[in-house]
């Protein structure tokens, strides 16, 4: 390990980032370094723009992977080598607006069934059932199942806060069937070590491979599970303030998409405009 990587690691940790933020951090940092092949202590803020020209004129890359690039490179220029660059707070990447892609209740339940690697598919079924991140999935102990409460408690999710979430009885019956079978002790879905948690490219692997014998033409993540948990929930006529609470969302704004995703408002919609229609 290089010294700037070891003091990258170490500010980050006295900054609060989360184990998988750091990661993408440092593999952003590596891709730098690989591709001028030196350290990125030695580069320049020229070379800095050069490369985030690169990425976004040659590349193409998404709008959320040139923001990983970006927010990396100003934690390591900015908080660890200390360099006051401009350029840095120049780069801004067009927002997108992107609705995202959101599954019907039988789409949920085909694909699923073709997810034959039982920690994978339990995984899977917690994010569509719990509204989970994968980091928070793959990341529950046996002991954050409450069954006396029917509660999941999600521990250290995205701005490293706690919260709970409803636990379905069929989730649960699931949950004990696996915890007969595999008896888990440190992780609810350990890695082969049992150590440590299975990989999100694991559970994405496994899912992605059951899209493609679907054959549903949905580009498919293991996001898309807990944009549909949302969306689903707002169709049954659960109050947006309690998914947004249940999502861990820190702003309704966020909770706001789903309202556009919904059949029964486009149901709405559709009535309310068949009426406009009915006397043309």
């Amino acid at each position: 390990m290089t010294e700037l990587r070891k003091r990258m690691i170490e500010d980050m940790r006295l900054r609060g980032l989360l184990p998988g933020t750091q990661q993408r951090y440092l593999e952003s940092i590596r891709n730098l370094a690989r591709h001028f092949k030196r350290s990125p202590e030695q580069l320049s803020e020229q070379e800095i723009r050069d490369f985030f020209v690169y990425l976004t004129e040659e590349r193409h890359l998404a709008r959320s992977t040139i923001m990983v690039n970006v927010c990396a490179a100003k934690f390591l220029y900015q908080k660890t080598l200390q360099r006051k660059w401009p350029l840095l707070d120049l780069i801004r990447v067009k927002p997108s607006k992107k609705l995202p892609v959101v599954l019907s209740p039988k789409e949920v339940r085909v694909v699923l069934s073709y997810v034959h690697r039982p920690d994978a598919h339990l995984c899977l079924i917690m994010m569509y059932s719990c509204g989970l991140r994968a980091s928070e999935a793959t990341h529950l102990r046996p002991t954050d199942i409450d069954s006396q409460r029917m509660v999941v408690c999600v521990r250290n999710g995205k701005g490293a806060k706690d919260r709970y979430v409803t636990l379905p009885q069929r989730t649960l019956e699931q949950l004990r069937a696996y915890w007969q079978e595999y008896r888990p002790r440190l992780w609810l879905f350990p890695s082969r070590n049992d150590q440590t948690p299975l990989s999100r490219g694991t559970v994405h692997r496994a899912l992605k491979a059951a899209c493609q014998q679907s054959t549903i033409p949905k580009k498919v993540s293991c996001h898309t599970l807990r944009h549909s948990y949302a969306t689903h929930l707002l169709e049954k006529g659960v109050d947006l303030r309690v998914i947004q609470a249940l999502l861990g969302h820190r702003s309704i704004k966020t909770t706001f998409i789903y309202l556009h995703l919904t059949q029964s408002t486009l149901k709405a919609v559709h009535r309310a405009v068949d009426d406009l229609m009915a006397d043309l």
